[in-house]
């Protein structure tokens, strides 16, 4: 047997009998990994400076975490609005996006930006803080971002690949995350050698 054949029967098994794992795992990973670009980005541009700035492994683990939990709600989320807004029509898509857009995306930013902090240590307070900085400018961002996004997945894609195709598309989007997560960071936090 080919390998693309055997590949495909492995992700054709984990996409119908074990969707709910493969849904969080999934998600989990492609967090840690945008997080792993941006902080690869930071590195090369810090290459050569006054300080050098190393890869920070927890700060990645913590990202994992976040997108573990974000993982279930990802998964059921879907399901949900497909029985819920059936369909693939052009008026079903819209309504999907918007529902997505007005439930989902502040749900998501909210859960990514508190539980961050308290990851990170800064207590109720400090994950308070931290939301009314950046909960704005990265809810604005979400509007220009996965609407569009959203359209592909909504009109062309089947239930059960609706979260690898977010998850997929969500490596763009996490990259961002993790940058507005970690701008403005003191030089004496981020971890520089």
């Amino acid at each position: 047997m080919a390998l693309t054949t055997r590949v495909r029967l492995v992700l054709d098994k984990l996409f119908t009998k074990h969707l709910f794992t493969t849904n969080v795992v999934t998600c989990g990973g492609l967090l840690g990994i945008g997080d792993a670009c941006v902080q690869g980005i930071n590195i090369v541009a810090h290459k050569g400076k006054d300080r050098q700035v190393s890869y920070d492994f927890k700060r990645t683990g913590r990202m994992v975490v976040i997108g573990l939990a974000l993982g279930p709600f990802n998964h059921f989320w879907y399901a949900l609005l497909d029985k819920v807004v059936k369909g693939a029509g052009t008026k079903v898509v819209l309504k999907k996006i918007a529902l997505d857009q007005a439930f989902a995306g502040p749900f998501f930013c909210t859960l990514f930006l508190t539980g961050t902090s308290l990851l990170e240590g800064q207590g109720i307070e400090g994950a308070k803080s931290e939301w009314k900085e950046k909960f704005l400018p990265i809810y604005m961002v979400d509007w220009c971002f996965w609407p569009m996004a959203q359209y592909v997945n909504f009109k062309f894609l089947p239930t059960q690949y609706r979260v690898a195709y977010v998850s997929s598309a969500t490596l763009i989007w996490n990259s961002f995350l993790s940058y507005m997560k970690h701008e403005n960071v003191p030089a004496d936090e981020e971890h520089v050698h």
